[in-house]
């Protein structure tokens, strides 16, 4: 169970965008959803890695709905696979691969798109 995550063609993963960006509102909240991602990834690998399947499913379910109120629909659709594989005991690799997926859509994960001039 000590495997690399992580895909190396995790660079080349589009950017998903939230749907709610130009909601004033949010835009801040949004936007420090999106900057923790990286510590959210961090935590589900450990968690993988360490077998601790429940605690996984919880913190997946938490961003499942974080996601939903961010407008981040792609990140809400793969938790919801994560977590009900984890919750119907799927076979491990199902559970890797899927877990593979929220990582990259994590990664993926902006505001809204760059302005270039």
């Amino acid at each position: 169970m000590n495997e690399q995550l992580t895909n190396p063609a995790l660079d080349q993963v589009p950017a998903i965008y939230s749907e709610l960006a130009d909601d004033p509102d949010l835009r801040d909240l949004i936007q420090m959803f999106v900057d923790e991602m990286p510590y959210r990834a961090a935590l589900y690998e450990e968690l993988f890695r360490t077998g601790d399947f429940e605690e996984l499913r919880r913190a997946v379910h938490q961003l499942k709905g974080a996601a939903g109120s961010y407008g981040f629909t792609p990140l809400t659709e793969a938790a919801t696979a994560l977590e009900q594989s984890i919750r119907h005991e799927a076979p491990y690799e199902q559970i890797r691969s899927e877990l593979n997926n929220l990582l990259r859509l994590c990664a993926a994960a902006r505001l809204k798109p760059e302005i270039t001039a």
